[in-house]
């Protein structure tokens, strides 16, 4: 496509190369008519413009509002692909103090109430807690990918500027050629400041077609490069932040909205020693009876817990 864009594009300007060579070599020899300038040769840009026609106006206005998209998206990654924003510090500090007490089920609820890479990531790992680490690991692996493809979309719309904005450039100079022709074939050789204006036109659609694409594909490759790297970033903060869960120890635990301390273990027989971690539970293993944390036996089923 590519390719076939930069033919058209050099056929064109070859052509209007071409037109304006044979008009200012054919106007010597008519040297009155071409010594008055017309209305076209003295308008300023805007003019030109409106000159043009609807359909003229419609594509200028068409590569302002791509010009304006394509500002907002930069600003917008700008503000977006930084380590502070996918992964806050103080969002850190705070999980990692939390996940080392213990407290899985409030650091879920942290997750929920911080729109983030990490958070979101986090969280989606903390609800398969109780179903092993390659569980985690793969809801994180799954999230992380969610959560990418959303970062990289906005970045990925550069591109796609960069590729219409000379597409649309390139229509208005099939316009103005077409004008050009137009003028030539109605007028000939006598009014060479009209066929020029025409030209101008020509040259101008190309032009800001290219003033887009141009910073448009650079901040593409930048922000692509960008993006990767404060991914990495991210992922290495939610690895850091898992390494010392004791899985093992929290078989069967639901975190989320459907909270649950209940232990995985088989119930051995009554009054046999059950240890319960207070960061976790206030719930009897036995009877799931409500337990004040370091209370023994418990108060509904006599049990024995062995609190840690």
């Amino acid at each position: 496509m590519k390719n076939m864009f930069s033919t058209i594009h050099r056929s064109l300007l070859s052509a209007a190369f071409l037109i304006t060579t044979s008009t200012l070599l054919l106007g010597q020899e008519e040297a009155a008519p071409a010594a008055e300038a017309s209305p076209e040769a003295t308008m300023s840009v805007l003019e030109l413009i409106w000159h043009g026609g609807p359909l003229t106006v419609f594509i200028w206005i068409c590569l302002v509002l791509t010009s304006v998209i394509m500002v907002t998206f930069i600003v917008q990654n700008l503000i977006s692909l930084r380590n502070e924003k996918l992964a806050p510090p103080p969002l850190v500090d705070t999980l990692n103090q939390t996940l080392a007490s213990g407290n899985y089920q409030e650091a879920w609820e942290i997750c929920r109430a911080n729109n983030s890479y990490l958070a979101n990531v986090l969280k989606e790992g903390l609800e398969r807690i109780g179903r092993g680490k390659e569980s985690v690991l793969d809801g994180l692996a799954e999230q992380g990918i969610r959560e990418a493809a959303a970062l990289r979309s906005r970045n990925s719309y550069l591109s796609v500027i960069g590729v219409v904005s000379p597409m649309i450039g390139l229509l208005g100079t099939v316009i103005g050629m077409m004008r050009a022709f137009a003028t030539l074939a109605t007028s000939g050789i006598k009014n060479p400041g009209a066929l020029a204006a025409n030209i101008s036109e020509v040259l101008l659609a190309t032009a800001a077609g290219l003033f887009i694409a141009i910073p448009a594909f650079i901040m593409y490759y930048i922000f692509r490069n960008r993006s990767q790297a404060v991914i990495v970033h991210a992922d290495d903060k939610v690895s850091r932040l898992i390494t010392d869960i004791p899985f093992e120890e929290l078989a069967g635990v639901r975190i989320g909205e459907n909270f649950s301390a209940g232990a995985g273990s088989a119930i051995t027989s009554a009054g046999e020693s059950r240890k319960v971690s207070m960061a976790l539970t206030t719930n009897c293993p036995v009877c799931n009876g409500a337990v004040t944390p370091g209370v023994n036996p418990c108060p509904h089923c006599g049990a024995t817990l062995q609190w840690s």
